[in-house]
């Protein structure tokens, strides 16, 4: 049991039973300031001011003096591909050269060529090298995580991927989820007989994942040159038959489809939207499914901005992600990405925070768990370092403004 005093300002103190933030709500952010905070079993079990604080009550607790400064929800980053082989900056710079990333793919690059490296490296390759990006997220502030599989583009690399995520799962405190993206590109031999490898992903992985427990969800790449509508829907309901919830890659480079077909099937979330108008709008209005912007790789690709700001006014919820991986956004720093929503999205701070903890949670089905820091909820969250408030955050975005890190309850960084 423990207690944290002299804390400044706690933010995203939203009451346990909140699980997303729509449109005008996304600008409410609960703070307390000048407060304590009592952790019991890893999870917050109390509130209160400094001025009402009895020492005595608290005397069989350690104390964690914070020292006035900020603690803040831990990050929920809700998409990304962390587990991959090597960097492709060799790919940046043919783009800066004037190729497109359609036409670096269309010769072996992009994803066939991660696929290509991953299918080299060992299952211990991997790993060690996905813990080193994960620390990295974890001392910018990040406490839970989605990871996908998609590198792997056959049998044994799609498993040997799913196995990384697992042994990630149990050697990290953190809330993480595993994605199957075997759907991610048709690989070189399935070239010619698309459909051939849907079988393959259909018939043979999804009932060995299954069986080995690998994957909480399914999501599918729809996009043209990947998979259409029709395609991602099979896909996606195959996925759910095997306990996996839908999630959609949608609408990255055209107006694809991929939001109207994760809507049909359920989907959790959709995700990158950079084409989307008043069509997918009004669809996702009737849904819970949660539109997920990943402003790193639109920043990165130099693609048109997913219409954010027009989505929250027009009452939807919005989450973002980092898209962490070598080809589009190699980068798992959520504060960069929320100064992205600021800076270029036009989001205030407060609608940042709320798209960065509690709807993230939601986009990866942990929202009864963890995103804030209602009572009840895991006591995962950072203190800053001394800055004068948490528009600070954005505003100094190349600055890490992260001092400390726990999970649970427990300091990790």
């Amino acid at each position: 049991m423990k207690v944290f005093v002299n804390i400044k300002k706690i933010g995203g103190v939203s009451a346990s039973d909140v699980s997303v933030k729509k449109g005008k709500e996304m600008s409410e952010f609960e703070m307390l300031e000048n407060t304590f905070m009592v952790v019991k079993n890893g999870r917050v079990a109390e509130h209160g001011q400094m001025r009402e604080y009895n020492a005595d009550k608290f005397k069989d607790y350690e104390i964690i003096d914070v020292k006035n400064r900020i603690m803040m929800p831990g990050w929920c980053d809700s998409h990304t591909h962390l587990v991959y082989a090597a960097s492709r900056e060799e790919e940046f710079v043919d783009r800066i050269k004037g190729l497109t990333y359609e036409a670096i793919a269309k010769r072996g690059g992009g994803i066939l060529n991660s696929a290509k490296k991953l299918a080299a490296a060992t299952e211990e390759e991997l790993f060690q090298s996905a813990c080193e990006r994960i620390r990295t997220m974890i001392a910018k502030g990040t406490t839970c995580i989605e990871i996908k599989s998609g590198y792997g583009l056959s049998f044994e690399g799609e498993m040997k991927m799913l196995r990384v995520i697992k042994r990630i799962k149990e050697h990290f405190p953190l809330l993480i989820k595993s994605t199957f993206l075997g759907a991610h590109a048709v690989p070189e031999q399935f070239k010619n007989n698309k459909q051939g490898y849907i079988d393959v992903l259909t018939n043979e992985l999804m009932p060995a994942i299954q069986t080995e427990k690998l994957a909480d969800f399914c999501d599918v790449f729809c996009e043209q040159n990947y998979f259409s509508r029709e395609e991602t829907i099979h896909i996606l309901n195959a996925g759910k038959k095997y306990g996996m919830t839908p999630k959609v890659h949608a609408n990255q480079m055209s107006y694809s489809g991929g939001v109207q077909a994760g809507v049909a099937c359920g989907a959790i979330s959709v995700d990158h939207l950079e084409y989307v108008g008043d069509e997918e709008i009004n669809i996702l209005k009737n849904s819970k499914t949660m539109p997920v912007v990943l402003p790193g790789a639109a920043f990165f690709l130099g693609l048109p901005l997913p219409p954010a700001r027009k989505m929250i006014d027009a009452g939807l919820p919005i989450a973002v992600a980092t898209d962490f991986n070598p080809g589009s956004s190699p980068s798992g720093d959520m504060n960069f990405m929320i100064s992205l929503l600021c800076i270029q999205y036009k989001l205030t701070p407060e609608e940042a925070f709320n798209a960065a903890t509690i709807n993230a949670a939601y986009a990866m089905d942990a929202a009864s768990e963890t995103g804030n820091l209602g009572i009840g909820k895991r006591a995962d969250f950072f203190i800053t370092k001394q800055i004068p408030s948490t528009s600070y955050i954005p505003y100094s975005f190349n600055e890490n403004t992260v001092e400390e890190v726990y999970v649970s309850g427990n300091k990790i960084h």
